[in-house]
């Protein structure tokens, strides 16, 4: 952008802030009519006051239009369109206006908008001054051109305003935020100002880049130093990741007697969140209540976002309660809290009293809340949102919003409109493409996987770790054992990424499911890290599979040494030994289990239906329609039976009789759901459940043939992926 020149003869200017016309300053200041405004909360009461003012006659004067115009450009309930229609209706606005309106502007989603009004300003003949290059500054940052603020640059220096602090310092910071700090360094070293302002401008600008020694080296020189640059620093450690410094140099704070401000808390309380520093968090939480600042809306909501973060909830939650008013913040960060405490059901519970108080949900909100409906497959209230979505977001630029919209169809296990949000996106980011590559893997589709991924490269985008553990799992979950290797090594060969704990784990997996038992243990043999549960599970899920006693023995050793408290293991090796009838072995492992308290996770599946998540546990009777869900249960059966179907009774314990096996078998919670769906919806409707653990070789081959006897598709996502069942057969083709 070429901008005019600035030296325009100074007598062409207006040389009176006011036209003649209007009357005296404090006349004007203290009409009834301009002091309405100070009252405005909206866009509708202000049109009430312009209207006011033009009954008045004050629309004449220069001084309530450009109160008029700070309130539409400036305020958080203006209205930035009606600030340009008033503006415009100006035959020569003033230095103010003008000013009023590049602040407006600057401040906007379209800062380039900023830069052509100061254009305009200079060809109408209006010398900018030192509050308008502040703003203009802030534009060329915001436009990341530092070639247009090396212009402005020059034109500051024509007119003799770099000796004034505010243009001095902005110079610093539209440097500093180009990443331009060379030109930054010079701007600050040739000036004698250099005041707190300036130093923390130069501080934030090598914050930005990662450069903390050399901003803590300028903090030090800073001759006196203001709660600002203290707060520039603890708000880079916590950028930065170094949370223990960023607490330490608050303490420092302290003792220096300066006194933090919100600013200062919210930081420092961010900080505890992401470390999980909960006595930190106490502690600064006392200094907060001992200072009287306990009522403080956005400390609070700081103080909410640290306990819930650190699994305080219910202290999170008291706070959030006790809150007489609460803003979007309020209920994102605890929405968010119990999210990542992975309390789903209370996730969903406090977005829904979130919508009946009538505060509206932000991007924010729906970032917390998908992953919620994600995991518990709420697949109903997930299709609400994206239509919510698409009413009051649709031309939200946020790629995250659409990426995590994908993720929650896939992982409810509807992989056809992951796809079509996928195909609508005018812009992707990465992590889109991981996500949808993730949700194809899920789902079994590992050619089309494979095919997105050759696409993703095709236009560009160099694949990341996340990437080719999307890649790895299509494989695994197909058998692909060729490719999988291929991939394994081009991840390392092509793309330079070290292979970490998951990519090794798909391996494992890939290959100890062939039988390739020497190859898969030579792998964990050769890992650059220790191998973790995870890696050891996998091989003795392969143990299992091929009957591989003496190895599953040796593998258990290792996760019993990892996770002595983990009651998988135990199950698992007993589920070894059940499968080549050691009953003696079997009834040792659970004799170990009980001596040391330990329990097996309970089967846990859920269904939604109408928006409520219903869950069910193993031979559970506690649902309120129990009565008519075993009563379904029973007719399943009887036809199972008509079909042919005989359960497979080899897993369960040898000293139970046949019968009570067969009565347990058919009591698994995906049973039970099944059931209720069954009951609960219209005949041909799809019935979608989530699983908690793997689902059974029994549960596995009777939903195969329930989905063929009522002629339903039923599609269930166990922990390790899905499967679609329809007209008695499962996309897993039975591998899983």
């Amino acid at each position: 952008m070429a901008l005019p020149s600035t030296s325009v003869p100074v007598s062409t200017f207006p040389l009176h802030l006011l036209p003649a016309s209007d009357p005296p300053y404090k006349l004007l200041q203290n009409h009834p009519s301009l002091s309405l405004l100070s009252k405005c909360k909206s866009i509708q009461t202000l049109k009430q006051v312009h209207s006011h003012i033009i009954k008045t006659g004050l629309h004449h004067t220069q001084f309530a239009l450009s109160k008029l115009i700070e309130f539409c450009a400036v305020s958080p309930f203006g209205d930035l369109p009606y600030a340009l229609l008033l503006f415009h209706s100006i035959d020569e606005p003033n230095q103010v206006i003008w000013n009023t309106m590049i602040r407006g502007l600057s401040l906007s989603s379209t800062p380039e908008l900023a830069m052509e009004f100061y254009v305009k300003m200079i060809w109408s003949g209006i010398l900018p001054n030192s509050y308008t290059f502040p703003f203009v500054l802030k534009s060329c940052a915001k436009m990341d051109s530092t070639q247009v603020g090396e212009q402005v640059h020059g034109q500051v220096l024509k007119l003799g305003l770099d000796s004034d602090a505010f243009v001095h310092t902005s110079l610093i910071n539209m440097y500093a935020q180009t990443s331009q700090l060379r030109n930054a360094r010079l701007v600050f070293d040739k000036s004698p100002l250099r005041d707190a302002v300036s130093y923390t401008a130069l501080i934030t600008g090598y914050i930005s880049i990662g450069y903390m020694e050399s901003a803590r080296e300028l903090f030090d020189e800073i001759p006196v130093r203001d709660v600002v640059s203290w707060n520039a620093m603890i708000a880079g450690y916590v950028q930065a990741g170094q949370y223990e410094d960023a607490l330490a140099f608050f303490k420092e704070m302290i003792e220096a007697n300066v006194v933090p401000n919100e600013s200062t808390l919210v930081t420092v309380l961010s900080g505890c969140a992401q470390s999980g520093s909960l006595e930190m968090g106490k502690w600064v939480r006392s200094w907060i209540d001992d200072h009287g600042l306990g009522f403080n809306i956005h400390i609070v909501n700081a103080l909410i976002d640290m306990y819930s973060k650190c699994g305080e909830l219910d202290t999170a939650s008291d706070l959030f309660e006790g809150l007489e008013q609460r803003d979007v913040i309020s209920w994102n960060v605890m929405i968010g809290g119990y999210t990542h405490m992975s309390c789903h059901k209370e996730a969903l519970g406090l977005f829904q009293r979130m919508l009946q108080s009538n505060i509206e949900p932000s991007d924010v909100t729906f970032l917390s809340i998908l992953p919620a409906c994600a995991s518990l497959g709420a697949l109903d209230l997930g299709k609400w949102i994206h239509a919510y979505i698409d009413k009051n977001f649709q031309y939200s630029d946020n790629i995250s919003i659409w990426t995590t919209l994908i993720d929650m169809y896939s992982k409810c296990g509807s992989i056809e409109a992951a796809q079509q949000v996928f195909n609508s996106m005018k812009h992707r980011s990465l992590a889109s493409w991981n996500a949808m590559i993730s949700g194809l893997a899920m789902h079994g589709l590992a050619e089309k996987a494979l095919e997105l991924f050759s696409r993703m490269t095709n236009e560009r985008y160099k694949p990341d770790n996340i990437t080719f553990v999307g890649v790895l799992s299509a494989c695994s979950h197909a058998g692909l054992l060729d490719l999988g290797r291929q991939y394994f090594s081009s991840m390392v060969q092509d793309y330079a990424i070290s292979p970490d704990l998951q990519h090794y784990g798909c391996m494992v997996n890939l290959l100890g499911r062939a039988g390739l038992f020497d190859e898969a243990e030579a792998l964990i043999q050769n890992m650059e890290m220790k191998p973790d549960g995870a890696i050891w599970g996998s091989l003795l899920g392969a143990c299992r599979v091929h009957k591989r006693v003496e190895l599953g023995e040796s593998v258990a050793k290792h996760l019993f040494e990892l996770e002595p408290e983990n009651p998988g293991v135990y199950v698992l090796l007993s589920n070894i030994y059940a499968g080549v009838g050691r009953w003696d072995d079997v009834a040792r492992i659970r004799t170990l289990l009980n001596n040391k308290g330990m329990k097996k996770v309970p089967g846990c599946s859920s269904i939604e239906v109408d928006r409520v998540v219903h869950e069910f546990l193993v031979s559970d009777k506690v649902h309120p329609r129990c009565k008519e869900i075993y009563d379904m249960l029973n007719e399943v059966d009887t036809l199972l039976e008509k079909a042919g179907f005989v359960p497979d009774t080899s897993e369960v314990l040898q000293d139970m009789d046949e019968e009570w096996k067969e009565g347990a078998l058919s009591h698994h919670s995906e049973k039970l759901a099944i059931a209720f769906g069954l009951i609960s919806t219209k005949p041909g409707t799809t019935i979608r459940i989530v699983k908690n653990l793997r689902v059974c070789g029994n549960c596995h081959s009777a939903t195969k043939l329930i989905s063929k006897i009522f002629n339903r598709e039923i599609i269930a996502r166990d922990r390790n992926r899905f499967h679609h069942f329809k007209d008695g057969s499962c996309s897993c083709n039975d591998y899983w």
